[in-house]
């Protein structure tokens, strides 16, 4: 590490992994001061020895590094420029670290009212959260990232600097994209596998046990063999959004992403199945011909 963060810090969002690295700076001994839109989600950590905060210009009061966890741009411009943001008393003096997955050009928006932003693209699930075990990929200045490592290698094995701001946003929409297209593949081929008449169970216990398998897939396989979606690692509209956000920025820079289009459409039609809030491994329901039935 280079040196010690001094001084509470600020977690703004609490979902799945929000939650998570509020908790690893708990446990850490670190002074956390957390807020979340819905309160009740600030509960179990206040009980924990965080701060829950009102509203975010409170969390970040006397903080030196916030930590923004939310669900896309329009939560992130929220919580910055709401009527009690960040921002609704003057520029934050600290780092902000954006650990939203929203778009680069977002990112860099945010720059302009902030004199100190990291972008972070995160690896892991809620549990990588909680242990300290992500992946962390970030983006922004070596001044900025310099202040900020020792926290960022408290919550993660590995950091790596990527560069310019928006290329840990950049790297996070690509690991997205496959994980999207993965999974989707996998509910297409048990669902052919059905419709042919073999076992569905069967088939994705084979898929979890080949080479074909990455970490993901045998573990969203379990999901769909579960049929179990309800309390999500990563919702399916959320994945929806990643998916549009990387199209985006593949039609930026010229290119087609013929499968990005095809699983975007499908995770759009599940979402409007009312699966959103479901795990992304519940796009096998909306391939089943009784779309919106347990598998």
């Amino acid at each position: 590490m280079t040196r010690a963060i001094h001084g509470p810090v600020a977690v703004l969002g609490l979902g799945a992994m929000g939650a998570g690295l509020a908790g690893r700076l708990l446990d850490q001994g670190m002074q956390v001061r957390v807020w979340n839109r819905t309160a009740e989600r600030t509960a179990p950590l206040a009980e924990a020895g965080a701060y829950a905060a009102a509203h975010p210009a409170d969390a970040v009061a006397g903080t030196s590094v916030a930590i923004c966890v939310v669900a896309d741009g329009e939560a992130l411009g929220a919580v910055l420029h709401g009527p009690d943001g960040v921002l609704a008393t003057g520029p934050y003096p600290g780092v902000l670290i954006c650990a939203s997955t929203v778009g680069p050009e977002e990112v860099v928006q945010v720059a302009g009212d902030v004199p100190a932003v990291l972008d972070v693209g995160m690896l892991g699930n809620r549990d990588h959260a909680r242990d300290g075990e992500l992946q962390l990929f970030v983006g922004g200045a070596e001044r900025a990232f310099h202040t900020a490592r020792p926290l960022l290698e408290t919550l993660a094995k590995d950091v790596v600097h990527l560069g310019v701001l928006g290329s840990g946003m950049r790297m996070k929409l690509l690991l997205n994209l496959l994980m999207g297209i993965e999974v989707q593949a996998m509910a297409e081929a048990t669902e052919l596998a059905g419709a042919c008449g073999l076992d569905r169970q069967l088939v994705l216990k084979t898929i979890a046990g080949s080479g074909f398998a990455s970490p993901v897939m045998a573990f969203k396989s379990r999901r769909m063999a579960s049929g179990r979606f309800e309390e999500p690692d990563f919702r399916l509209r959320l994945m929806a959004k990643d998916l549009m956000l990387a199209s985006k920025q593949a039609a930026a820079v010229g290119l087609s992403l013929p499968l990005a289009t095809a699983a975007v459409e499908t995770l759009v039609r599940a979402t409007e199945q009312g699966l959103g809030d479901q795990d992304c491994a519940a796009v096998i329901r909306a391939l089943a011909p009784e779309s919106g039935t347990d598998r």
